[in-house]
């Protein structure tokens, strides 16, 4: 059974960027999809979605178009819009453009050292993986809760890099929906135990002003995501799908 927008959106508020709770229609949108919470091919309904987010068409339209525009929807005649579809060679390259982009972000963030926002930021983050791991095993809406903390790790180191346009071109790689740091509904347990682990000695170099090792850690960190996400859809040979779906639908 697949989760409603509304699930999304409130998983999503309720993580740990509260400031979610106000984003626009189109950043809602655009969320859910990047999210993994709304698959590759799927329709978007304009009137469904007007009422799902208790908005009039007009923004929810305006939203779609500004998506299409973004290279996340595919517009038709007769159709509307769509889930833009990736191949897995796409997938591949924007995890290694990531790898490669996101190394190059943590040796700067080590190179200048951490500010005192950026550091709490972290710290947090690792220690709320912490305590979500510390069961030995997932319940329902836990991988909804580590995709805010991967997602915090990644931005604050990201932010401590200094860097507008290398920002920009990780956002670029990130709507490419499977490879963005918000997508992590496929990963298991030990997926998620591994990576959260990396995180932790990520941190530790760039806090010892250890930049090429920081580096280094970073691009095997993308890469080994790569190879497991890959793995997985090159056996589903498909992505991860689900509906958008007024509250109390049937999927």
């Amino acid at each position: 059974m697949t989760e409603s927008i509304d699930q999304t959106i409130e998983g999503t508020a309720g993580g740990m960027r509260a400031g979610n709770r106000s984003l626009s229609v189109m950043d809602q949108i655009r969320e859910a999809i990047l999210g993994g919470a709304v698959g590759a091919g799927a329709r978007l309904n304009e009137v469904q979605l007007s009422k799902t987010l208790s908005v009039s068409r007009t923004p929810v339209r305006a939203a779609l178009q500004a998506l299409a525009g973004e290279g996340l929807l595919d517009y038709a005649p007769n159709r509307g819009f769509t889930v833009r579809e990736f191949p897995l060679p796409a997938i591949v390259d924007a995890y290694d453009i990531r790898a490669a982009l996101e190394g190059v972000a943590v040796r700067f963030a080590a190179e200048r050292g951490l500010a005192t926002k950026e550091r709490d930021i972290i710290e947090r983050a690792l220690a709320a993986g912490d305590k979500l791991l510390e069961r030995g095993s997932f319940e329902a809406g836990d991988l909804t809760l580590y995709r805010d903390i991967n997602g915090d790790f990644h931005d604050a180191l990201l932010a401590a890099a200094g860097n507008r346009m290398l920002s920009e071109m990780i956002r670029i790689c990130h709507h490419v929906p499977v490879s963005s740091t918000r997508n992590i509904v496929v990963f298991e347990y030990h997926d998620v135990r591994r990576r959260h682990d990396d995180h932790h000695r990520i941190f530790q170099a760039v806090v010892g002003r250890e930049p090429w090792r920081a580096e280094m850690l970073m691009r095997e960190h993308v890469a080994s995501i790569k190879t497991s996400l890959v793995g997985h859809l090159s056996e589903r040979k498909t992505y991860p799908a689900a509906e958008f779906q007024t509250a109390g639908e049937s999927p």
